[in-house]
């Protein structure tokens, strides 16, 4: 299965993603394969140069501990399974210092054994101090690359986050400081909030609060304690409803929601926060249950239209947030698609795969699409399934398994009539992707314009299928998990579309549905019917089977004159002019983006945080229930002139207690730094308080 190159330049196929477990690839640099990175979920996790043998050791194990299986990873790096279960071993019995300094149990079973036994081979003279500028260069180098131009807010002393000096202090909030912790050392947290909304991003350090315990309204705040809850998010006292409103009113008025999201977006794929090979898009629901008259939006799970509005999330494989719009009413996932694949074509090189559902299906957007060289891979729609089973089970030559389903393919193309305008046609022919679900037994259809070199059959098939642990999951988890669709406040101005679904438009689909209902009836009994025939053979005129194929005729040229009627009309019209119309309102988006941009924040660090922890708890089937019971931990905290200390309660079980340990103890080593040069240290252990 060929894969995308990663690096530009290289055509080499020797240099192709090599998978070594679930969702587990290594992609080399060069034609040497000396230098090669490690992807989980398409998203970076780390680099090494092999030749380096301390790197190469630290890169084996880590690709181990995420899931690597050890066969295929000892065949593409070209060494043994023996010599990376010698690495598993030193690691185990001698930490890391054991594979940095080539620690072996022939040299004794101890620590100390070993380090007596190579003591002639320690660096010599200050290497410490050589490293930690090495260190520090690195930090500043990569501070540099991915520095943004945030807002021009500054803070004073007094407003900065974990200002105020205490000693030990207990708060059953603890556990949320993780969250504050991976969003500083992520995304630049503090600076970037406060440089845009000054004062008040204490508003959005009470979101991640809402969001990490989903607290599902601000007027739930009066349920928790002030003073634990403030100490924990570094603001002193957590604001009443009353305040929290006010700063909500405050910084809505600054209207920066906007450009906060452009910002976040941008550094989170410099950083590679996010991946950028496939991007996921898709819509959910954002209901509205007020008097305000508002246009709708539909609801999948009743299959209706009701008042709300659409929001449409681009997510990248891993299920992590890339970018989000808010859109009046159904809204248009088509152009959000097409100017979200042009938006980052300069930057990411080539654009993101853009995957989505049957809503943006069409084959003059297709059109659009490649005229503006957006790759896209979507189901087809309206496939006939008679044909696809008739299909011969030789012609599925391609194979995968994807979740445990079994699966096989084969392609073929379709092609497309498209309006480039009123007078002129086109023909557009893409990828047609054939999928057989051997499991299920089921077989359908996808659809996609990008290069046979960059993805194959199967990569397109995968794609599609994975489109709903990436985009529905996500949306599923964040809804249950954290509160998702809430609307901090509500505002409204006149809306400029003030345009319904043609009534005439409907009237005649309407009755169009009714005359196929009684085609699909007639359907039936011809297929029951049998030929009559006269005593020369010939067919009988005015039989029964005859009169049911002239009565099929007749309703099918109603179809079609109902269908040239509906084409002529417009599909919405404007009934502003009339005179007891009432204006449909819009809801004012700002207060929404800036919880959404906080909760797609949480929730990337959320996913990486998981990832982190995955490989230090052995029950992989628990580990994300683990994370959430650590974020529950109550504790203590203590704040000093240099550090911010937080302490969270040991869980009960062994087994979650040394995972929990090591877990802290890997955030610890962030070394994360307020803007006031607080450092925070997050640690395990008994009350501190007597």
């Amino acid at each position: 299965m060929t894969q995308k190159p990663l690096f530009d330049g290289v055509s080499n196929e020797d240099n192709a993603a090599k998978f070594i477990g679930q969702r587990l690839y290594l992609e080399f640099k060069d034609d040497i394969q000396t230098h090669v990175a490690l992807y989980h979920n398409d998203v970076l996790v780390k680099a090494a140069d092999l030749t380096d043998k301390v790197a190469k050791k630290f890169f084996v194990i880590e690709a181990v501990e995420l899931g690597a299986t050890k066969t295929r990873l000892a065949d593409v790096l070209n060494i043994s399974r023996q010599t990376i279960h010698n690495y598993q071993e030193t690691k185990k019995h001698f930490g890391l210092e054991g594979l940095i300094r080539n620690y072996t149990s022939s040299k004794g079973e101890t620590l100390r054994q070993n380090r007596e036994a190579h003591a002639d081979e320690g660096l010599k003279g200050n290497k410490a101090r050589q490293l930690e500028q090495i260190r520090k260069e690195e930090r500043e180098r990569l501070d540099t690359q991915a520095e943004l131009p945030f807002g021009d807010r500054t803070l004073d002393p007094e407003d900065q986050p974990f200002s105020e000096k205490h000693g030990w202090e207990a708060t059953r909030y603890a556990g949320v400081s993780i969250y504050l912790v991976t969003l500083i050392h992520l995304n630049n947290w503090v600076r970037m909030t406060s440089s845009f909304l000054g004062s008040k991003y204490k508003l959005l350090f009470t979101f991640v609060l809402m969001i990490a315990k989903n607290i599902r309204s601000i007027e739930q705040l009066k349920n928790l304690h002030g003073r634990e809850a403030g100490l924990i998010l570094g603001i002193r006292n957590l604001p009443s409803k009353t305040k929290a409103r006010e700063w909500l009113y405050a910084a809505c008025k600054l209207d920066v929601a906007h450009r906060m999201l452009s910002h976040l977006s941008l550094q989170q794929v410099r950083s590679g926060i996010v991946g950028t090979w496939q991007w996921f898009v898709d819509g959910h629901l954002l209901p509205y249950t007020g008097k305000n008259k508002v246009h709708q939006a539909f609801n999948t799970q009743r299959s209706m239209m009701v008042p709300g509005r659409n929001n449409i999330v681009a997510c990248d494989s891993s299920g992590r947030v890339v970018d989000f719009e808010i859109q009046e009413g159904k809204g248009d996932i088509r152009n959000y698609i097409i100017s979200l694949g042009l938006k980052w074509k300069a930057e990411v090189t080539p654009g993101p795969v853009m995957v989505f559902d049957r809503e943006g299906y069409g084959g003059n957007f297709f059109y659009e699409m490649n005229l503006a060289g957006v790759s896209f891979v979507t189901w087809e729609k309206n496939v006939d399934t008679n044909k696809l089973k008739a299909l011969d089970e030789a012609l599925f030559t391609g194979a995968f398994s994807l979740n445990g389903k079994s699966y096989r393919t084969f392609e073929g193309e379709k092609a497309f009539t498209c309006d480039v305008d009123k007078k002129k046609t086109e023909i557009l022919t893409i990828r047609r992707i054939y999928i057989w679900n051997v499991s299920s037994n089921r077989r359908t259809c996808a659809l996609s314009n990008v290069p046979e070199d960059r993805m194959d059959t199967e990569q397109c098939a995968m794609a599609i299928l994975n489109r709903w642990g990436a985009s529905e999951n996500t949306f599923k988890h964040m809804g249950d998990k954290h509160p998702l669709n809430y609307q901090p406040g509500y505002s409204f101005t006149e809306s400029q579309n003030q345009e319904i679904a043609n009534p005439e438009v409907k009237e005649i689909k309407t009755k169009a549905s009714g005359i196929k209902a009684k085609l699909v009836a007639l359907y039936k009994k011809l297929s029951k019917s049998k030929e009559a025939l006269n005593k020369d053979g010939s067919p009988r005129k005015n039989s029964v089977r005859q009169n049911i194929l002239s009565q099929i005729k007749e309703r099918e040229t109603e179809v079609e004159i109902l269908k040239g009627k509906a084409k002529q009309l417009p599909e919405r019209v404007d009934i502003s002019w009339l005179e007891d119309y009432t204006c449909f309102q819009r809801i004012c988006d700002e207060s929404k983006y800036l919880f959404d941009l906080v909760t797609a924040s949480v929730w990337n660090a959320r996913k990486q945080m998981v990832e982190w922890l995955l490989p230090l708890y052995g029950n992989k089937n628990e580990y994300v229930d683990l994370f959430y019971a650590i974020t529950n931990c109550h504790g203590w905290i203590r704040s000093d002139n240099k550090k911010v200390t937080v302490r969270l309660e040991p869980l009960q079980q062994p087994s979650r207690l040394a995972a929990q340990k090591q877990f802290c103890r890997k955030l610890s080593q962030l070394r994360v730094v307020t803007p006031a040069g607080k450092l925070l240290q997050i640690e395990v252990g008994d009350s501190p308080i007597k």
